[in-house]
């Protein structure tokens, strides 16, 4: 993990409630630390669709995961936190994934109480799921990597949110650190859960229909929840791809792409500028006391745009 700071420390440091967006790659993830966010979830779904080209559906496996967070951990200074779905299998299987995928770089863990993952709305029995609680803070002890008890339970049916509250309490009184019930979305069911659940919490997938959003910082931080994630990255990349491509498609021209740049500003005919390449052949000229600079087939890459986050090389290696 390159970044500086623990989780647990960034957490300490808010003081309340704050936006985690969710990552899917390294770019993704460059684009939140540029914004400034202070700490990043990669999420299981988006990096099935990145990386496997199919959803959400189980087919992301244990070695997928752990290349992805290593690349990602090791090119970011903001913390990192992994969704490792339902941990690849029983509790021997939850115990080696969190070793590895804890020395890859994670900084916390969320696994899920899902039955199947063909069939996420189920969950575990009680008992089940507790096993892998037990393995998956045994597999953590001693690194400053976090455990995060989800449950997949439906809010909806009152027997199934009392459960849902029910093994979330009792997977922190065992040791976990954070508690997330994914599909609750009101104030209501997150004041329901804080009624039962201890500790530090993540409100998961906020949503801001009509305009409004559905829950405000303010009102989760009252109620003990730390984070807040949501998934804006990967529709928000879809959406400027599709937007170039359709007008450079009709236009046979990449015209509008070497005039619009709705974030930074900076007109350019590719992202390299966002990854500040001068600060690659900075640290190696130090090294061999040479001047290389950058190109791109001989065009010099723009400077880094301004008013965003810059992290030194260093971080990044």
């Amino acid at each position: 993990m390159s970044s500086s700071k623990t989780l647990t420390q960034v957490i300490q440091e808010q003081g309340k409630c704050f936006l985690v967006p969710c990552v899917y790659d390294c770019a993704s993830n460059r684009a939140v630390e540029m914004c400034g966010f202070p700490v990043s979830l990669l999420s299981g779904g988006e990096v099935s669709i990145s990386l496997n080209g199919v959803i959400d559906y189980g087919f992301t496996n244990l070695t997928d995961l752990e290349w992805v967070i290593s690349r990602v951990a090791t090119t970011s200074s903001m913390p990192l936190i992994a969704d490792v779905e339902d941990g690849f299998g029983g509790p021997l299987a939850v115990y080696r994934s969190s070793k590895r995928l804890a020395a890859a770089g994670a900084a916390a863990l969320q696994l899920e109480d899902a039955g199947d993952m063909e069939d996420s709305t189920k969950i575990l029995p009680r008992d089940k799921y507790m096993a892998k609680v037990k393995a998956a803070l045994a597999a953590l002890e001693g690194t400053d990597c976090l455990l995060i008890a989800r449950t997949n339970a439906d809010p909806d049916d009152p027997e199934e949110m009392k459960e849902g509250c029910e093994r979330l309490k009792e997977a922190m009184d065992l040791g976990a650190q954070l508690a997330m019930f994914v599909k609750i979305t009101t104030y209501e069911q997150a004041a329901e859960m804080a009624a039962i659940v201890p500790g530090w919490k993540i409100f998961a997938d906020v949503r801001a229909d009509n305009g409004a959003p559905a829950v405000t910082m303010d009102q989760l931080t009252d109620l003990g929840f730390v984070m807040c994630s949501t998934h804006y990255t990967m529709k928000a990349a879809m959406e400027g791809m599709l937007e170039h491509g359709l007008q450079n498609f009709k236009n046979q021209s990449v015209e509008y792409t070497f005039t619009h740049a709705s974030g930074t500003g900076k007109p350019d005919f590719s992202a390299s500028p966002m990854f500040e390449p001068q600060q690659y052949l900075e640290l190696e000229n130090s090294f061999t006391g040479g001047g290389k600079e950058y190109t791109i087939v001989g065009h010099k890459v723009d400077e880094f745009p301004e008013g965003f986050v810059s992290v030194p090389i260093e971080e990044r290696l």
